[in-house]
């Protein structure tokens, strides 16, 4: 692959509310046993880029613990491999990552280092599947010096926390709007880019020298009239996770047969970090129906429409409908979460009800069975 890739991975959403408490977005988990940043690392294995680096900063830990080996995502080893950078005091830099172009110019030495001509730029918090190589072929037939993957969202959809994009008949970028207030146009970006190395080097290197951090803001949109940009349309499934509606609309996705078999069943495939667990267990009296239910999970209780993660036990007469229970999370008797996403690790009391009237509610109870 004549590409290195880079996953930004280092941001927070406050849109995310006590869920990015305890874990950045990349590390949330998704459809049962995968984090948000697998469907990215995947698809850079799958497209044979060998050679990938993740930026990460925010609440970090569990993050880096998910990356602590490259082989679950097969990068090369001897060539290549895959590289984490957290934000380091320098005796030139006494900063944090200030934006998505600083956590790349801080880096710089890892892009001077390469010898691959093109670099896919991509975030952590997105679930999709693509070949990065269709991108290049037609960054390249467009001689564009930037290309910004692009979706096109269904009428009614909330555009206006996407950057929007306006194209002309030949797909290149007429104007770039950064979370628009009022979204003229249905085109989003899906934040994905691909740029030549050496120009990208250029610009980064001209956004520090003056004191501008954001790589959609100070790189994209300024440049928007100067450089070749193109659009490339994605028409394949695509999510991003920075909300919490977001978030559970996407777990809820994963009930669909068809969105389950076009991940899990059909190549190339998703990849993740494996535990070593039992798989799910049902006692007598359990009844399941359209859930996912993870490996390690004991369940007693009522599940309907709803995605149980690793390690959930589920004690008797429990319900659980219409909801999201996170990995490690006991469920007391006689229970009842309905329009709910339950966090890590919590124990929910016996005979407690939960349910999200007015949206999605999270529950983070505080952990009895832990002593801190």
């Amino acid at each position: 692959m004549r590409a290195v890739g880079i996953i930004l991975a280092g941001g927070n959403s406050h849109k995310m509310r006590e869920l990015t408490q305890r874990r950045a977005i990349a590390a949330m988990p998704v459809a049962g046993s995968y984090r948000a940043i697998d469907f990215a690392l995947s698809n850079m294995s799958n497209s044979h880029i060998q050679k990938v680096a993740v930026l990460t900063q925010y609440n970090a830990r569990s993050l880096n613990e998910h990356l602590n080996s490259s082989k679950w995502w097969d990068f090369g080893r001897k060539q290549g491999g895959l590289y984490v950078f957290t934000p380091t005091i320098t005796a030139d830099n006494g900063y944090w990552y200030r934006g998505t172009a600083d956590a790349i110019y801080q880096n710089l030495d890892f892009l001077r280092r390469c010898h691959e001509p093109y670099v896919i730029i991509t975030s952590g918090d997105a679930v999709y599947k693509m070949d990065y190589n269709k991108i290049l072929e037609y960054h390249i037939e467009k001689k564009a010096d930037v290309t910004v993957v692009c979706k096109r969202l269904d009428d009614g959809e909330d555009a206006s926390r996407f950057g929007i994009l306006k194209l002309d008949d030949t797909m290149r970028i007429e104007d770039f709007q950064e979370k628009p207030m009022l979204a003229t146009s249905n085109v989003i970006s899906a934040g994905i880019y691909v740029i030549r190395r050496r120009l990208l080097i250029d610009l980064i290197e001209h956004c520090a020298e003056e004191e501008r951090h954001d790589f959609v803001t100070d790189i994209l949109i300024r440049y928007k009239n100067l450089k070749r940009m193109y659009g490339y349309e994605i028409k394949d499934y695509w999510s991003n996770i920075s909300t919490v509606a977001a978030y559970y609309r996407t777990n809820m996705d994963f009930l669909d047969p068809k969105v389950r078999n076009y991940f899990f069943k059909e190549h190339p495939e998703i990849y993740s970090k494996v535990s070593d667990l039992p798989p799910a267990k049902y006692n007598p009296g359990a009844v399941v129906k359209n859930s996912l239910v993870a490996s390690g999970s004991i369940v007693n209780g009522t599940v309907e429409n709803s995605i149980l993660f690793k390690k959930t036990f589920v004690g008797n007469n429990c319900v659980i409908k219409n909801s999201i229970i996170l990995n490690d999370v006991y469920l007391g008797d006689n229970t009842y979460i309905e329009n709910c996403i339950v966090e890590s690790r919590d124990t929910i009391r016996a005979k407690t009800r939960h349910v999200g009237e007015n949206g999605v509610k999270v529950i983070v109870e505080k952990n009895e069975r832990y002593a801190l």
